[in-house]
């Protein structure tokens, strides 16, 4: 049953107002090819729980990350999340509460992504964050932008280490701009992104852990770019690794951007996700996003604001920083509520569990004939190399209810050099079972 709540004659008063003859007329700059022509072949009713019936149908086709061993990473993980982030997020005041714009009578909400950004300053080592961009693809692009502005240069340079959708996200932005350098993808580490710093660049980015898993020597490049007179922006999509990896503040980032999807948040058929970015103090007023800033009230009294409104809804346009006017407000309580669980000795015990799974997967696979391990360095992520194209062995390992990884040309599908590599991750919830699991599968299916 349709509710359709105006009656005939309301209809026709609106459409008279508007001076349009009938319903379709307000439809007429719609091509006549783009309208619906076909059935789509639905029921045109049918009762609740037929419905309801046929759609646990549908999901039971469904194999979901927890249903056996489960390796997929490349900028997604599947971690633990306490039972307390998801009863503490739905309720009511947290789930329905949107801009903080009165502080008066949002000071939850407005302490809550005060703490998140102290949160994040202090796991990236970097003097202030802003209260969360969409993901971390997106935050990179808007790093950017913000060391052109900062510079007042143009070139750009993009290690062959960035996450294929965080390149393609930051072409976007840049359309195609020619001042934008992509190195070529480096697999096995290598390449040297310092050659190509000059007097034109603005800033070179670099992913650490990269793409493949490797660890990057962000020291060494903070100092190269910064002799040059260009900025170091980081890019972080695994952020548990915060917890054993020194923070890339105290390496010599100027910018810091990574995806916060790992903590607090689950795996949900690709978002939504948590853009984190953080960066130094002389740089805020360029930093885009929301900032929330403690102050006193009228009676002395601690409170908090939202501060530094660069935003292109608040100023006019041509002046702003950024056109992003909103935040992920619900996914950063989930990070902040379940980094607050966690706490420091939490997260760096989280940190130590990761990577020692994922040393005893790599040993694993070393031990797999066909198989050889691309990492010298890694987090929880590594890359291999096998005899079969990765893209048909993933779905033999699938067929077998093992999801072994993403195969690499997925990701970049046009080029045949990545073609036989996997990439595969390993987190806390990653067990000895699962990994004999993989890795005798996969000895059967290279045989």
């Amino acid at each position: 049953m349709r509710y359709l709540p105006h009656s005939d004659h309301e209809r026709a008063e609106m459409l008279g107002v508007i001076g349009a003859a009938d319903i379709d007329a307000l439809f007429s700059a719609v091509p006549k090819k783009a309208l619906k022509s076909f059935d789509l072949g639905l029921p045109a009713h049918s009762p609740e729980f037929l419905v309801e019936a046929h759609m646990r149908a549908l999901a039971a086709k469904n194999h979901a990350g927890a249903d056996g061993p489960f390796f997929v990473g490349a900028g997604a993980y599947r971690h633990h999340v306490p039972a307390t982030v998801d009863h503490l997020i739905q309720r009511s005041e947290w789930l329905t509460a949107y801009t903080p714009y009165q502080p008066e009578i949002s000071q939850g909400t407005l302490q809550m992504l005060f703490e998140f950004q102290t949160q994040v300053a202090k796991l990236t080592g970097m003097d202030v964050a802003n209260a969360s961009l969409y993901d971390g693809s997106t935050g990179t692009a808007e790093a950017v932008l913000m060391a052109r502005r900062l510079t007042k240069r143009s070139k750009i340079v993009l290690s062959g280490g960035l996450h294929p959708h965080y390149r393609d996200v930051v072409r976007a932005y840049l359309k195609d701009d020619a001042d934008l350098e992509i190195l070529s993808a480096s697999p096995e580490g290598q390449g040297d992104i310092l050659d190509h710093i000059d007097e034109t660049t603005a800033a070179i980015v670099i992913q650490t852990p990269d793409f493949y898993g490797h660890l990057r020597n962000l020291k060494t490049a903070a100092d190269a770019a910064h002799a040059k007179g260009a900025l170091l922006i980081v890019v972080i999509t695994e952020v548990v690794s915060l917890g054993l990896l020194e923070a890339p503040g105290a390496l010599g980032a100027d910018i810091v951007v990574a995806e916060g999807q790992s903590i607090g948040n689950a795996l949900n058929f690709g978002g939504p996700y948590l853009g984190l970015m953080a960066t130094r103090k002389e740089f805020i007023r360029q930093m885009p996003g929301r900032l929330c800033g403690e102050t006193v009230d009228a009676d002395g009294q601690r409170g908090f604001v939202l501060t530094l409104s660069t935003r292109e809804q608040h100023i006019r346009r041509e002046k702003a920083t950024s056109n992003i006017c909103t935040n992920s407000g619900l996914c950063a309580l989930a990070f902040s509520i379940h980094m607050g669980l966690l706490g420091e000795a939490g997260f760096t015990r989280l940190a130590r569990l990761n990577h020692a799974n994922a040393c005893t997967l790599a040993d694993a696979l070393e031990g797999v004939p066909g198989v050889r391990v691309l990492n010298k360095t890694f987090f929880n992520e590594m890359t291999i190399s096998t005899p079969l194209p990765g893209a048909a062995l993933i779905e033999r390992l699938a067929a077998r209810g093992i999801l072994g990884g993403v195969p690499v040309s997925r990701l970049i599908p046009d080029d045949p050099a990545v073609g036989n590599l996997i990439i595969l991750a390993a987190t806390e919830l990653t067990s000895a079972a699962d990994i004999a699991a993989l890795c005798t599968a996969l000895s059967e299916e290279l045989q």
